[in-house]
């Protein structure tokens, strides 16, 4: 992919000064760039290498001004930082979406029907009655069970598992590895300490432009639909129990896990190795801290909590703050009680 300075500005919003025609193939950082790279400068401490990077064009905020003569072309943006961000979605974008037609070997169902410029990579398998919508990726060694809707403009990339009756809305990416509706974790326990499987008859729905890292699992419900709404954006190697909800825009950072029945809000964040217990509720805007445990409803709107048991984040810091000044206070505890041990007996006045 090749693109002229000027159609970048144009892409962005800017404002070319020098050559407008300069050959624009990759994106580099500022000090390493060669010919054919664009890169960015938003932070003053790199301004240096403006001078002497060999990139054929950098990104530049509007009031910047230099203050040495510079040999690349300068593209003027409102926002550099902001601006290279959405040209490497961009990049991204064009780069992902690039593929198109059927590879083969590949098993597409003949009841199943796909919309334009769906790209199927070798050794997928696309089940029965399924409705794949425009410019889908599925990709290389994708399993697609029966009766899966896909929405628009979504990515599978290699090795991702659908199972049967799941919907997946538009703008959605799915990473390697992932597991969409696999059985929900039931299980009765029998008199003889033996346990029963329950089924779960459920299925997943993602609603539109959620993203799901790689190796990441989310159970089907027991009954009804485990739910990932609009904007949510799941990291790599989480588990998500049967009848989850999680609300709108809220993320999770890897290696978290909710237990079935949860309920999270919108907008809350949530650090990597958490764990949730099932059946709670979690308000919107919540925080929680990375390794925490939470094993009771949030209902407070906007909390922020962490340490196991989880519990509000300014105790718990001052709480972390004291542990580990223990085993001074232990110290002193001691050395207290030997001078107590000590102290001969006062004799008290009458």
């Amino acid at each position: 992919m090749e693109f002229t300075s000027l159609q970048i500005a144009l892409l962005l919003g800017g404002r070319v000064e020098g050559d407008e025609n300069s050959k624009i193939n990759r994106l580099a950082k500022i000090e390493e760039a060669t010919e054919g790279a664009i890169s960015f400068l938003s932070n003053p401490k790199y301004e240096q290498f403006l001078y002497s990077t060999g990139a054929s064009a950098v990104l530049v905020n509007k009031s910047f001004v230099p203050k040495e003569p510079v040999s690349t072309t300068l593209i003027y943006v409102e926002d550099a930082y902001a601006s290279i961000s959405a040209l490497l979605e961009e990049y991204n974008r064009i780069k992902s979406f690039s593929k198109k037609g059927l590879e083969n070997p590949h098993f597409l169902s003949e009841s199943s029907l796909v919309g334009k410029d769906v790209y199927v990579g070798a050794f997928a398998y696309v089940g029965n009655n399924c409705r794949i919508g425009d410019n889908v990726k599925i990709y290389p060694q994708v399993y697609i069970g029966d009766n899966v809707t896909i929405g628009n403009n979504t990515i599978l990339y290699p090795g991702v598992k659908v199972y049967a009756d799941c919907q997946i809305g538009n703008y959605c990416t799915i990473h390697s590895g992932a597991v969409i509706g696999s059985d929900g974790f039931g299980f009765a326990p029998l008199p003889d300490g033996s346990y029963k499987k329950i089924p779960q008859v459920g299925n997943v729905i993602l609603e539109d432009h959620v993203d799901i890292g790689a190796n990441t699992t989310i159970d089907c419900a027991t009954m009804g639909s485990t739910v990932i709404h609009k904007g949510v954006k799941l990291d790599n190697l989480i588990q998500v129990g049967h009848n989850v909800e999680i609300g709108q825009n809220t993320v999770i950072a890897a290696q978290a896990g909710v237990s079935g029945s949860t309920k999270i809000g919108e907008s809350c964040m949530i650090g990597g190795q958490v764990g949730i217990a099932g059946h709670l509720q979690i308000a919107n805007k919540t925080g929680i801290g990375a390794q925490s445990g939470v094993g009771g409803s949030i209902k407070k709107e906007g909390t922020s909590v962490g340490g196991s048991p989880a519990f509000d984040f300014k105790p718990h810091l001052k709480s972390f703050a004291v542990y580990k000044k223990l085993p001074q206070l232990l110290k002193k505890i001691e050395e207290l009680e030997e001078k107590i041990i000590t102290l001969a007996p006062v004799e008290l006045n009458r």
